[in-house]
């Protein structure tokens, strides 16, 4: 993937390490599509209270699932994963029939269920989860211990689904209304989750801390943190009010952590600035320490980058410039915006939440340190891009595609932008697009719907080409005398896109296609250069 093993080994998910397969099972489908038993009903609210037991690694308690009637049908699909086991679901006290398959538990009703009514059903359940083994890619729990003997534990699960370790509609279309978060834990330990700590209970030997998220919420979004944390936070004066910022890190890294989060101010303010208001304002954000890298969770992002500028110390863009900033906080940070505020409906559009992100650090940089540097570093990440397989993957059965469209993704936004040739009217287009599908899920074509509005071009060959395609388009030219010769190879059916030289230092652009074009460039034409930040390769030909 790059030249630099690091990446490979630390931040591409661990199924691009292996050999792709699209062999899929009907186990694939009832997690990956919108089942019947999926389509019938509306997510509204949940109450998720557990007990976390770390000496035995294990979880039990409920989950409250209140929803809208949208048909009058009577089975409906929850998800858990084993070997987590559902232990009864009940309805106004009645207990229920369940049917399993696998992942998929199909709970039949007993209760009318009318049209546009509001419903709930609890489930009971319990179990050891799955333990991440390479948190945060292969999803799970989190079981660990710090420098003090104490645990530290945390949960992660986008790939697997967030029916790893708790029972819920494990779709991405649907995100639920609003949420409470009830975490039981040994005494001596702080839990953290999402949105606003409401209050703690004390028992004799456990607490219970009690969250609200008010904002829709995503449901690998939710998150267990667990740890004898200490509290710092501060104040933010963002486009929409004051914004608490709130940090919680273990008792031995706070005073690094102190300095080090400096850098959480000023990513609020650069994304704020190119994508438009932090969306969960009513949330707050927090930083929390975790042991594992670091995870986008809505409201509650997860921190293990060591205290390190770049990625664990180490410059993906091998520029200089990732040095400049923490990058677990600032590419975590921007996923607040795209993957939490704007979600993809289906895995396979997750090049939605990624490349937008990884294009989010360029920003970061843009805003803070100028332009040159912020293309600087984007063209720098262009090692890490394999085309290996489309960025967009196989829909209806939770299967991704390739790890390209975390820096693939950022290389092709970096270059509309230079297409649009308006960086104020590039920047009102994206906070249009966090305006347009705030706390919504959405499709790639909606994406592409928009950009293509907005930006007056028809993008349609561009995104076939970058996103369903692993060509690179191959510019081939030659030079006799003043004339310029050159045409697009390597290219899907009507792609086209202009790009610009500089002869002379004066700039020119160029408008290729399929066919050769010749031009006179007028005075000394072996003296030209290819803007790089168009995403495209080059070739000399006789």
């Amino acid at each position: 993937m790059k030249k630099v093993l690091l990446f490979l080994v630390f931040c591409l998910p661990l199924s691009y390490v292996v050999a792709q397969s699209n062999t899929f099972t009907e186990q694939d489908t009832l997690r990956g599509s919108i089942t019947p038993e999926r389509a019938w009903w509306d997510l509204n609210y949940y109450h998720l209270d557990i007990e976390v037991k770390p000496d035995e690694k294990f979880i039990s308690g409920t989950n409250t699932v209140r929803y809208q009637v949208l048909e009058e049908k009577e089975v409906l699909q929850l998800d858990l994963q084993p070997p987590m086991k559902i232990e009864k679901v009940t309805q106004d006290g009645q207990e229920l029939s369940v049917e399993s398959k696998g992942n998929a538990h199909f709970i039949r009703l007993v209760k009318p269920q009318k049209k546009g009514d509001f419903n709930e059903l609890t489930v009971h359940y319990s179990g050891k989860p799955k333990e991440a083994v390479r948190a945060p890619w292969d999803g799970g729990f989190s079981w660990k211990k710090d420098n003090n003997g104490k645990h530290f534990v945390a949960t992660s699960c986008q790939e697997l689904g967030a029916s790893v370790w708790w029972p819920n509609k494990d779709h991405m279309y649907d995100e639920v209304d609003s949420m409470a978060i009830s975490v039981e834990v040994p005494k001596d330990l702080m839990n953290i989750s999402n949105g606003r700590l409401k209050k703690v209970e004390e028992h004799e030997h456990t607490k219970t801390y009690h969250w609200f998220v008010k904002n829709p919420i995503n449901n690998y979004g939710v998150n267990v943190n667990i740890g004898d944390y200490v509290y710092f936070g501060e104040k933010y004066e963002g486009e929409k009010g004051v914004l608490d910022l709130d940090y919680y890190v273990l008792r031995d890294h706070l005073e690094k952590a102190k300095v080090h989060f400096t850098d959480a101010p000023k990513m609020m303010q650069a994304f704020e600035h190119w994508f438009g208001p932090y969306p969960f304002y009513e949330d707050s954000f927090k930083l929390v320490e975790v042991p594992y890298l670091g995870m986008e969770h809505q409201s509650s992002v997860t921190y293990g980058n060591e205290y390190k500028k770049g990625y664990l110390g180490h410059d993906l863009s091998q520029t200089g410039w990732g040095l400049k900033f923490d990058f677990i906080i600032v590419h975590e940070g921007g996923h607040e915006w795209f993957a939490n505020n704007i979600t993809y409906k289906d895995i396979a559009d997750m090049w939605i939440h990624e490349g937008f992100t990884a294009y989010s650090e360029n920003l970061f940089l843009d805003y803070h340190y100028g332009k040159e540097a912020s293309a600087a570093y984007v063209i720098g990440t262009r090692a890490n891009i394999k085309n290996d397989i489309p960025m967009i993957g196989v829909y209806d059965v939770n299967k991704k595609g390739s790890g390209d469209m975390y820096y693939k993704g950022a290389n092709i936004l970096h270059t509309l932008r230079h297409l649009i040739e308006d960086d104020e009217k590039w920047r009102s287009i994206l906070r249009g697009l966090n305006s347009e599908f705030y706390h919504r899920t959405v499709t790639t074509q909606e994406i592409e719907n928009y950009l293509s509005e907005h930006t007056e071009k028809d993008l349609s060959a561009f995104f076939n080409q970058y996103l369903r395609s692993t060509r690179i388009p191959v510019l081939e030219y030659s030079v006799t005398g003043d004339q310029l010769k050159y045409r697009y190879t390597n290219i899907v059916e009507d792609f086209d896109m202009p790009i610009r030289i500089y002869v002379n230092e004066k700039e020119k652009w160029l408008f290729p296609g399929k066919d050769w074009v010749t031009e006179d460039l007028a005075g000394d034409a072996t003296d030209f250069t290819f803007d790089e930040n168009f995403y495209i390769e080059t070739k000399k030909v006789q």
